[in-house]
C-alpha cells in the first residue's frame, strides 16, 4: 500500500532521513514507529503525507507516486500529536468545517457517542480541557472510513475510559483490514496494541519485526527493556586516524 524507497531528507546541515527503505503493504495490523527524539519519525510521517518533500528517493501509495499529488490523502486518516483548532469554533462547527473541506460522507455520530462528546458539541474549543480536545481530535481524524490510519501520540491526555474506547476502536479497525501506523513514547500502549515494531535510529530503520523478535534479539523481558538495550549500545566508529571512538548515547522516554 505504501512503499518508501531510498528517501533522504536534510534540514540545513542536519540529515534527518538517510536512504530509508520501508514497505508497508499489509493491512489488518498495527505498526508502531518508534525511536528517540531526532530519529526521523515525524519527518517520515510528514513525507508520507506530502507535508515534507524528500531530497531524494520516492514514496508510492497504492502503486502511484505521491510527488506532486494530493488526492491520495483522502485515503489516509491522520491524527496529529497536538490538536491546534480555531479556539472560537464549537466542536460541531469544527466537524462541519472538516466535512466541508474533505467532502464525502463522514461517520462521526458513533465516534461522538463512543467518546462521550455530545455534551460538548456546542462548546467552544478554547474552553475545553486537553483530554476533551484530544477526543475531538480523534473524532475529526477518524470519521472517514479510510484504509490507512496514521496516529501521532494518540493517547495524549485521555482518561482511562476514553483510552479503553480508543483501544477497542483500533482493534475494530485492524480487524477491518486497515493499515494503522502509530508513533508513541508510551511503551505499555505499544505492548498492548502493536503487531509490528519499526525502530528508527539516526534516520534509518534499525529494527523491524514483531515484539517477540525484538525482545529475543536483545534478550529482554519486556519491550521497554529491549528499547533501552538498543539505546545503550555503543557501536564503534573508526576515526580518520584509525582510532576507535564511541557514539554518544541517545535518550528515549518510555513513560
Amino acid at each position: 500500500m505504501i512503499t518508501i524507497q531510498n528517501i533522504s531528507k536534510s534540514f540545513g546541515s542536519l540529515q534527518v532521513l538517510k536512504n530509508l527503505d520501508l514497505d508497508l503493504k499489509q493491512g489488518g495490523k498495527i505498526t508502531a514507529i518508534l525511536g528517540p527524539n531526532g530519529s526521523g519519525k515525524t519527518t517520515l510521517i510528514k513525507s508520507i503525507l506530502g507535508m515534507v518533500l524528500p531530497d531524494a528517493g520516492s514514496i508510492t501509495f497504492e502503486g502511484g507516486a505521491i510527488k506532486g499529488k494530493w488526492a491520495y490523502r483522502n485515503r489516509i486518516d491522520y491524527l496529529p500529536q497536538i490538536a491546534r483548532f480555531p479556539e472560537n469554533l464549537t466542536v460541531h462547527e469544527l466537524l462541519k468545517m472538516v466535512q466541508d473541506l474533505r467532502g464525502g460522507k463522514p461517520q462521526a455520530e458513533h465516534l461522538i457517542e463512543r467518546f462521550a462528546l455530545k455534551p460538548f458539541l456546542h462548546k467552544r474549543l478554547g474552553t475545553l480541557s486537553g483530554g476533551t480536545r484530544q477526543k475531538v481530535n480523534i473524532v475529526q481524524a477518524l470519521m472517514y472510513d479510510s484504509p490507512v490510519l496514521i496516529l501521532d501520540e494518540p493517547t495524549n491526555g485521555l482518561d482511562p475510559v476514553a483510552l479503553l474506547e480508543l483501544k477497542s476502536l483500533l482493534d475494530e479497525e485492524r480487524k477491518n483490514g486497515k493499515l494503522i501506523l502509530i508513533t508513541t513514547h508510551i511503551m505499555s500502549f505499544v505492548e498492548q496494541m502493536a503487531d509490528e515494531v519499526v525502530f528508527l535510529l539516526e534516520g534509518k530503520v534499525h529494527f523491524r519485526g514483531n515484539q517477540q523478535q525484538l525482545k529475543e534479539r536483545y534478550n529482554a523481558a519486556s519491550l521497554e527493556h529491549a528499547i533501552a538495550a538498543i539505546l545503550k549500545e555503543e557501536p564503534l566508529e573508526i576515526s580518520a586516524n584509525g582510532h576507535s571512538k564511541t557514539k554518544a548515547r541517545l535518550i528515549f522516554s518510555t513513560s
